[in-house]
């Protein structure tokens, strides 16, 4: 069974920036797709950020020009820059990553911002 591990989460200021980290426990192979969702309080889990096999990037529009979503050197490690960040990011977020046959999800890192 594969693992993801997000890091990086915590406590931040408005205006401040985090990283998070997403690494899987062994090698994924034909790995479609990996992404960043996330749910606040009360809220359904929404989309943040994907990034494909091909490299193609999709934003959703409340984090567009603040977020950034890259994959890293080893295999199945995806980074989440995120800039600028407003009380209204606050939320668990939690690492995607999906192939044929296979969907995988981390156990979700805390994101609060708040002065």
């Amino acid at each position: 069974q594969v693992q993801l591990v997000e890091s990086g989460g915590g406590l931040v200021q408005p205006g401040g920036s985090l990283r998070l980290s997403c690494a899987a426990s062994r090698d994924i192979f034909l790995i479609n797709a990996m992404g960043w969702y996330r749910q606040a309080p009360g809220k359904q889990r929404e989309l943040v950020a994907t990034v494909t096999r091909g490299g193609s990037t999709d934003y959703a529009d409340s984090v567009k020009g603040r977020f950034t979503i890259s994959r890293g050197n080893a295999v199945n490690t995806v980074y989440l820059q995120m800039n600028s960040l407003k009380p209204e990011d606050t939320a668990v977020y939690y690492c995607n990553q999906w192939g044929p046959g296979y969907n995988y999800w981390g156990q979700g890192t805390q994101v609060t911002v708040s002065s």
